[in-house]
């Protein structure tokens, strides 16, 4: 592996995933056109590196022709629940006109060693609505639609119909489905930095609202996630391959992860439990046996380890010094 193009290479994962690759002495080439990233410092210090370059691209048009790379990344897509509730044709529309354009990109490339494809949990939404969804979650599970009407739908079919494009490519793809991956700098409109960033603000003799208290999810810190990324292209038996991404337990309660938060800021705040957020799952876990199978290696990161560093991040970057952050 010499060269590598990780198309959203500015936001949450594909950052973590470009700057371990660099501190590996590969050269990576981020494509992003930051209309959800942003160019903060984090990313400016990530381009200083002789490995980096940085491309401001829209891939929804024709991609232009660019060096040869050994991998590609494809984390670049329209996401965003606000994003997908008020806009799924255009959800539709590009996060397949993204895909089209790279994979008839990638043909053109002789001896591509891997083609990745980010899709997500959210193809499990249909399958868990309609019949006995498996908690942890395995990827041989069938997948099924939800309501075509529906908003959020959209999101889902564009990762799905990309699984499936993808498959039949011809390419040698491998196909990961995050689950609840965090860590720094993955913006503000995600349950744990929201959570974070209440506490912080929070006042004395205040209480901390928090939805969906009896939910649960397995959260994955990002550096597991990313050596997982690394594992998967570096491992043959991982090519045509469908793989959780993320860490199958232990599950915890959203009360327990507000708890959480509150203990590493050491605030004695009483909570305030609210209502479900609507369609929001009781329960999500991905089952990782395969993925461990395959890597050999699975997420250790404590939760409380991992909110801790979050916040660290948090604290120094967004809350005191008022950066930038993503959508």
């Amino acid at each position: 592996m010499k060269k590598v193009l990780i198309t959203g290479g500015a936001g949450f994962i594909g950052y973590h995933l470009a700057k371990r690759l660099i501190k590996e002495k590969i050269e990576v080439v981020i494509a992003d056109n930051l209309s959800r990233g942003v160019m903060d410092q984090s990313l400016v210090v990530l381009n200083e590196s002789k490995y980096c370059s940085f491309l401001n691209l829209d891939l929804t048009l024709k991609v232009p022709k660019l060096e040869k790379f050994d991998i590609i990344f494809h984390f670049a897509a329209i996401i965003g629940v606000q994003h997908v509730l008020k806009n799924p044709f255009e959800v539709l529309k590009y996060n397949f006109q993204l895909l089209d354009n790279l994979i008839s990109y990638a043909k053109k490339i002789k001896d591509l060693k891997r083609f990745v494809f980010s899709s997500t949990s959210e193809v499990y939404a249909g399958t868990l609505k309609h019949f006995d969804l498996p908690v942890p979650t395995p990827e041989s599970v069938p997948l099924a639609l939800t309501d075509l009407i529906e908003p959020r739908t959209s999101y889902m079919l564009s990762k799905v119909y990309g699984e499936a494009i993808c498959m039949h490519s011809g390419l040698p793809i491998s196909i990961v489905r995050p689950h609840n991956i965090y860590g720094p700098r993955m913006g503000l409109s995600h349950v744990i930095p929201e959570l974070l960033q209440r506490s912080w603000k929070i006042k004395e003799g205040e209480s901390m609202d928090v939805y969906s208290v009896d939910h649960s999810r397995s959260f994955c810190y990002i550096d597991d996630a990313v050596e997982m990324l690394v594992r998967i292209i570096s491992s043959e038996s991982c090519k045509g391959k469908v793989l959780n991404l993320g860490q199958q337990s232990p599950e915890v309660t959203m009360m327990e992860v507000a708890e959480t938060v509150l203990r590493v800021h050491g605030e004695k705040i009483r909570i305030n439990p609210l209502l479900p957020t609507q369609g929001s799952p009781n329960r999500r876990a991905p089952d990782m046996s395969l993925t461990k199978k395959l890597t050999g290696f699975e997420a250790k990161t404590e939760l409380e380890k991992g909110i801790k560093c979050t916040s660290d991040w948090y604290i120094k970057n967004i809350f005191c010094d008022e950066g930038v952050s993503a959508l």
